[in-house]
């Protein structure tokens, strides 16, 4: 059963408190997810299979460190566009989610059409992903921010 992304799903107490421990650490077992929400097993499996049935739990995956990884260079890319149109939109989604750089995507309200976030090695790298995208789709215009300093970076959703 598909959630309607109009409304969103009613979570009691125990739901926000299982949802809190799988955003901290998904890898808990259902034993420390019970224990730590005060239920049994059982009604917590039902609970996370439910949430995951609704699309309130996507998935489950290992967040990288990128720097760890030699992705030291995070851009912030905005970009104005002329074109409007759906067949040049399809086209820059399709550059867009092709690229494995593009770790987010965000068309925008106001002036600025779209913000991506960029990750890369330095600003060679850099280039060459703004190289290549130009090349894919025509954009009127394109600022590179550089990222100084990381000050807060979390998955975690709030759930009050």
């Amino acid at each position: 059963m598909e959630q309607d992304r109009q409304t969103p799903i009613r979570l009691d107490a125990v739901d926000r408190k299982i949802l809190s421990l799988l955003q901290e650490d998904a890898t808990l077992s259902l034993d420390d997810i019970a224990a730590r929400v005060g239920a049994s097993k059982t009604p917590v499996w039902n609970r996370i299979r439910k949430l995951r049935e609704a699309g309130v739990i996507r998935g489950q995956v290992a967040l990288l460190d990128p720097d760890s990884l030699g992705l030291d260079a995070c851009f912030f890319v905005l970009i104005r566009t002329s074109e409007h149109d759906p067949d040049w939109a399809r086209k820059f989604l399709a550059a867009v989610r092709a690229r494995p750089e593009v770790i987010e995507a965000h068309r925008l309200a106001g002036d600025i059409d779209y913000i991506l976030k960029v990750r890369v090695r330095n600003a060679r790298a850099y280039d060459r992903f703004y190289q290549a995208l130009i090349s894919e789709v025509r954009i009127h215009n394109v600022t590179a921010l550089l990222s100084m300093e990381e000050l807060k970076a979390t998955t975690a959703l709030p759930l009050d």
